[in-house]
């Protein structure tokens, strides 16, 4: 069981129309924001499919295929991370997969990668202990889109157990970031907090929604009522 073998099954499954589509789709033009990404053209569907088998893959096999040209072997890569960190009682072994996911930051470097892994490893690694939001605040005032994304996003993780404090203090960091995707990311995670605590969504937009990105704020509003989505559109 190894990175070869399931990437050779990925590669059965290779759909060149359905790769055509990802290209376009996660924006892989010189210029775009995943430019140089190469795709087999394999469903997530099929890709879920595929690894339960590789369940047992050992780690530094994983570190493998998180450095793969290949989308979907990273994707596969985190898949199977996530599972085996869920999973793993010793706190040696989850640090030591958390090492691997921090070393290999450059490789999950599209937003499908960072959304699906971030707040199950991250998240938790950063909920554990404040020693580790030194890392947090170091991808918070990263260069690199792909690490800014993480940051917000690993506050689900924050956001699932009632606490709100990292989310809302990284969007206010965010609302001078220039990028469409910060803004979605952290439009998302504000409208996760409201879900769990109205109020406190609204205590956020009270004072910070005449000074938030548009497309942040439409995210943020989501769930609102019809009355208040045209309060703070308007402000």
């Amino acid at each position: 069981m190894n990175a070869k073998l399931l990437k050779k099954e990925l590669k059965k499954s290779a759909d060149l129309n359905k790769a055509k589509i990802l290209k376009k789709f996660f924006k892989t033009k010189k210029g775009e924001y995943g430019h140089g990404d190469v795709f087999f053209g394999v469903t997530v569907l099929k890709q879920r499919k595929i690894i339960k088998n590789y369940k047992e893959i050992p780690l530094p096999e994983i570190n493998k295929l998180l450095k793969d040209k290949i989308h979907e072997c990273r994707f596969s890569a985190l898949i199977i991370l996530i599972e085996k960190y869920r999973k793993e009682e010793n706190e040696k072994i989850k640090n030591k997969i958390v090492k691997i996911y921090l070393n290999n930051l450059k490789h999950i470097n599209n937003w499908d990668l960072v959304d699906i892994s971030a707040p199950y490893i991250l998240g938790d690694f950063f909920l554990k202990n404040n020693k580790n939001k030194k890392i947090l605040k170091k991808l918070v005032y990263s260069d690199n889109l792909w690490e800014r994304r993480m940051a917000i996003i690993s506050t689900f993780a924050f956001i699932r157990k009632n606490e709100f404090n990292e989310t809302f203090q990284i969007a206010k960091i965010f609302l001078k970031d220039k990028h469409d995707l910060i803004h979605k990311a952290t439009g998302w995670m504000l409208r996760e907090v409201g879900k769990r605590d109205k109020k406190a969504l609204i205590d956020f937009l009270e004072i910070y929604s005449n000074k938030m990105p548009r497309t942040m704020l439409r995210y943020s509003i989501e769930k609102l009522n019809k009355r208040e989505k045209i309060k703070y559109l308007k402000s």
